[in-house]
């Protein structure tokens, strides 16, 4: 599952597959919340939001943009805040979780990473197969997340392993 955490839109989008297969778009959707709230209300819809989903997708892991920083505090903040939140719910469920950068979505899913918002969800459109490009942004954002999580994060998962079964294999060395 992917989240593209904001305040006011935060993107959820959940994908199925594997490295080296086709994936398949399950679900993608945009909490939103109104500015007219305080910020602690605002906070609980998106908590209660990815909850549902957590519950009804049930994911393998949540991969979660990292936020990063811009020039507009407030607008940081309330990524941040969202981040939190989302990383809060999966962490509960002890689920894994991956903290992708911008950058690295894009390069993953565009080969670009410096691609444009239109850029990674045509390439979004493209991988999944699907007959639009998912709208808004935050959708499109959301699944690149997801889908650069199943690609990276499986083989990342595969070279931890390698390193660790590396380390097993060779008698320890002495100091002396």
């Amino acid at each position: 599952m992917g989240i593209d955490p904001g305040l006011t839109r935060c993107g959820m989008g959940v994908v199925e597959g594997s490295v080296g297969r086709p994936l398949r778009l399950v679900d993608v959707n945009v909490l939103r919340t109104s500015s007219d709230l305080p910020v602690p209300e605002r906070l609980v819809t998106i908590e209660k939001g990815v909850d549902a989903w957590l519950d009804e997708h049930r994911p393998d892991a949540v991969a979660v943009e990292r936020v990063f920083a811009r020039s507009d505090v407030s607008t940081v903040m309330g990524t941040a805040q969202a981040s939190g939140i989302a990383m809060v719910c999966a962490a509960r469920r002890g689920l894994p979780i991956a903290l992708h950068t911008p950058s690295e979505v894009k390069a993953a899913v565009s080969g670009n990473g410096r691609a444009d918002k239109a850029q990674v969800g045509a390439m979004v459109t493209r991988i999944l197969r699907l007959d639009a490009m998912p709208k808004p942004a935050d959708a499109a954002d959301a699944l690149a997340l997801a889908i650069t999580h199943i690609w990276r994060g499986g083989a990342q998962a595969r070279i931890d392993a390698a390193l660790a079964g590396a380390r097993h294999a060779r008698p320890p060395r002495s100091l002396s």
